[in-house]
């Protein structure tokens, strides 16, 4: 329940605080007093988009201030929550908790275009103060007026009546799973057609990758191979020409090994006359042994060494394919190879295509059977709540005075070969496909007829601008027993009303008001004289600005507003009947029956009738 409301410097409004209770409250004032100035400081406290231009001239910065009571403390009852969750579970979110059952929830408006939005002093995201105040708020404006006359804002109202939100998301979850699959689907048919030339690449680069037969480190030992090859007649070369020092000596001289030989018996003797030599001795022993195994070892590899033409030819002609690989598929021959398995998996991804298209079709059918079955549900469901809430609508039309208004909702399909095949009632029946959309397959629109005899037509064609008000207050109405918001605000639901209908409209806002907190703008004073707590709106002048002020009006300043509202001055006969509509009002409010007169106020209205003749 909204308890205060604090505006500052919001359009003509320099400072303005309302104190709301519960039941219904009225606010009343001339056109363009600043009535609804209220409502916008309203929306952006539950918020709405913040437009700079709503800030007070002169003004850098506005704020706007509600204060709710979100828990009844008499009754430690449970928070007010709306249908698609609770209350406490979103604050407890947000880690947001009311104080002694309090949310004081602000906004705060700079000229930069800039707002801060607040939780009981806590800075949140404006996404979560409208969160909040979904819950908390709903505004009837003119634009949800003329939501009426929009058939596809009318699967919302049937849906919200019927409580069927939460089976419309499962089936949007599901739509959304088929519609996936489908983009799937469509995506591997526009694959396929360039399948064909990927393949033909593909199968050519695997061929030659894998005819290639690449080893990884081949490039290095083959350049490792050519260098050898390209060198051998020069290494047999020096390696005869070492092994021929060591070994065999030349120009008629002893080699290397010869000579060692002799100084390695020269040594022995040595060592035999003088013992302290044996040690030196050994050393060029075990030389010469190591100069005769260097001489073999020299010997072997000069015979090894063979100058291969066609093997150094092979081996460059093999790097050559090596290194023209690498330049291909990226440089080296691991990457050579890594491509290579990856394109022989998506080759074989393309192979199995088919296999694949195949796969994603039957994924495809079950997504939709099981999309059209929860879909059929849906439907089943909303066609049985659609005669109730026709039912429900009439009697609440009756008693705003439409008692010959009939009212239907009609639910309609329409077949298409895509659609989600939907079996109908009986079991042995088949499936038929209708067309569909994240709400399921049913269109909703709401039809009436205003006059005996005449067939219903759809809602927009039909009514005017009152009996619209009076539907959507029906509407209101019904919902309000659903939906457990704690405060609805109507801005112009007298549109297109007077008399009898306007009356039995500030009936239907009073009854309301036992259930709930209304805030009413109204400039019927049939509407008016209901209400348990009265706003008049004024604009006054001081010092070259213009201010719209909101005052509480007392029980006698109530009655001169009335007066005024009914448009014949404040004159006696006119007071008299403020006085008159103030005390049927109350009277029907406590479930009395007001005197037999013809209609609301008409004793007092008729001397006022002759005063206006007379005045003419």
């Amino acid at each position: 329940m909204l308890l205060e409301l604090t505006i500052s410097n919001i359009a003509i409004i320099d400072r303005q605080t309302l104190e709301f209770g519960p039941g219904l409250a009225v606010i009343t004032g001339e056109t363009g007093a600043g009535k609804s100035i209220l409502v916008d400081a309203l929306g952006l406290v539950l918020g709405a988009r913040a437009d700079p231009g709503l800030i007070r001239a002169g003004a850098e910065t506005a704020r706007v201030e509600g204060v709710f009571q979100v828990d009844d403390p008499a009754a430690n009852a449970e928070p007010r929550a709306a249908p698609d969750g609770p209350l406490a579970a979103l604050l407890a979110e947000h880690g947001i908790e009311p104080e002694d059952g309090i949310l004081v929830l602000s906004r705060d408006l700079q000229r930069t275009g800039r707002s801060i939005a607040r939780i009981n002093g806590r800075t949140v995201m404006v996404s979560v103060l409208q969160q909040v105040g979904q819950r908390l708020v709903d505004i009837h404006g003119q634009s949800e007026h003329l939501s009426l006359l929009r058939p596809a804002e009318h699967i919302e109202f049937l849906d919200r009546y019927a409580g069927l939100l939460g089976l419309r998301a499962a089936v949007a979850e599901r739509v959304a799973a088929l519609g996936r699959l489908r983009g799937e689907r469509r995506r591997l048919a526009q694959q396929e057609q360039d399948a064909a030339r990927r393949a033909e690449l593909l199968q050519f680069q695997v061929q030659e990758i894998t005819a290639a037969a690449l080893q990884p480190g081949e490039q290095e030992a083959l350049a490792e191979e050519i260098a050898l090859l390209s060198n051998a007649e020069q290494r047999a070369r020096l390696a005869h020409a070492v092994y021929a020092a060591l070994s065999q000596g030349g120009g008629g001289l002893p080699g290397t090994a010869d000579l060692l030989a002799r100084a390695v018996a020269d040594a022995r003797e040595l060592a035999r006359l003088d013992g302290r030599l044996a040690e030196q001795a050994a050393s060029l022993e075990e030389l010469a042994y190591h100069l005769g195994d260097l001489a073999r070892a020299l010997r072997a590899y000069r015979d090894t060494v063979e100058f291969d033409p066609a093997r150094l030819q092979a081996a460059s002609e093999r790097l050559e394919l090596v290194r023209t690989l690498a330049r291909k598929y990226g440089g080296s021959v691991e990457a050579v190879l890594r491509f290579g398995a990856e394109a022989a998996q998506e080759l074989a991804d393309l192979t199995h295509r088919q296999e694949q298209r195949e796969e994603l079709d039957q994924a495809e059918e079950a997504a939709r059977r099981a999309a059209g079955a929860l879909a059929g549900e849906l439907s089943r469901r909303r066609a049985v709540a659609a005669l109730d809430l026709a039912r429900a609508v009439e009697a609440e039309l009756a008693a705003l005075h439409l008692p010959q208004v009939r009212f239907a909702v009609a639910v309609a399909q329409r077949e298409n070969p895509d659609g989600l095949p939907v079996t109908q009632d009986a079991p042995e029946s088949a499936s038929v496909c209708y067309a569909f959309d994240s709400t399921g397959i049913d269109t909703v629109e709401f039809h009436i007829s205003v006059n005996p005899g005449e067939p219903v037509r759809p809602l927009a064609k039909v009514a005017s601008g009152g009996e619209t008000s009076r539907v959507m207050l029906a509407l209101k109405t019904i919902l309000s027993r659903a939906d457990v918001i704690g405060t609805l605000i109507f801005d112009e639901v007298d549109a297109g009303l007077g008399g009898q209908a306007g009356y039995a409209v500030g009936q239907k806002l009073a009854q309301l008001g036992k259930e709930h907190q209304v805030v009413a703008i109204t400039h019927l004073p049939q509407i008016a004289a209901f209400g348990e707590v009265h706003f008049a709106i004024a604009k006054r002048e001081e010092g070259g600005r213009t201010t719209t002020t909101a005052r509480r009006l007392r029980a006698d300043e109530r009655v001169d507003e009335i007066a005024r509202m009914i448009g014949a001055g404040l004159t006696r006969a006119a007071r008299q009947a403020a006085q008159d509509l103030l005390h049927r009002a109350q009277e029907s409010t406590r479930g009395r029956t007001p005197g037999p007169t013809a209609a609301p106020g008409t004793q007092a209205t008729l001397p006022l009738l002759g005063d206006l003749l007379r005045e003419a």
